[in-house]
């Protein structure tokens, strides 16, 4: 992936500039190293792949090879084993090169995808819930309930999204380092958009009532 396919991009991580009345709050990206342990389990295959070469060395000496000739032997399997780690740790890469989440006080943003770049927007009036997955070393996931219905692809998501959800499918906020800092940040923009629609069903339900904004001269007439 290069990184000009997003050059275009006014605003890093977003199509467009923000309108007027929205502000940004929050934008940040996947870690590399997070991403390689957690979705594509870098340190898991790379266990994986030590222990089979281990064993194999092993099995050739116990039956009599000696070591140098053992070990020329398994080169193959040693540059097989480094190559699929090597294409592991350049996807996690790409993923992470290419993911951008942004928080307003409006809206979350995801732009993701290296064979297909899209952004992904969800107003946070349609969020019904968001979920905080930490580990332990401070990194981890926001995952978003939505409150209603919109059409995602699982696929086109991934790894943007709760693992093995697919009804509704559920967007997230991936291998965060510091996810503290952004749960902060989804809490403030929840909180100022409740705020605000708590207002707006106030005035309604006094316009539907049939009040009338008060003038600065009826205040001075009530004196």
């Amino acid at each position: 992936m290069s990184v000009a396919e997003h050059e275009h991009e006014p605003v890093r991580g977003l199509p467009d500039y923000l309108p007027e009345g929205e502000t940004l709050v929050w934008r940040g990206e996947p870690d590399f190293q997070v991403m390689a342990r957690r979705v594509f389990h870098l340190r898991s295959v790379s266990i994986y792949i030590g222990i089979l070469l281990c064993a194999h060395l092993g099995f050739q000496l116990y039956n009599g090879g000696d070591i140098v000739s053992v070990v020329l032997g398994s080169s193959w399997m040693l540059a097989l084993g480094l190559t699929a780690i090597g294409i592991i740790a350049l996807l996690a890469w790409a993923y992470t090169r290419s993911t951008v989440y942004t928080i307003t006080n409006k809206r979350v943003v995801l732009r993701l995808g290296v064979a297909l770049p899209m952004m992904v927007n969800l107003p946070l009036p349609i969020v019904g819930a968001a979920d905080l997955r930490r580990y332990g070393d401070g990194s981890g996931d926001i995952m978003f309930t939505l409150a209603q219905k919109k059409k995602l692809s699982y696929f086109l998501l991934w790894p943007s999204i709760k693992p093995w959800r697919f009804k509704p499918v559920v967007p997230a906020l991936r291998c965060l380092r510091n996810v503290d800092e952004a749960a902060a940040a989804v809490a403030a923009a929840v909180s100022d958009v409740s705020v605000t629609q708590a207002a707006d069903e106030t005035s309604a339900d006094l316009d539907a009532a049939g009040s009338e904004p008060v003038s600065s001269g009826q205040w001075a007439g009530a004196s």
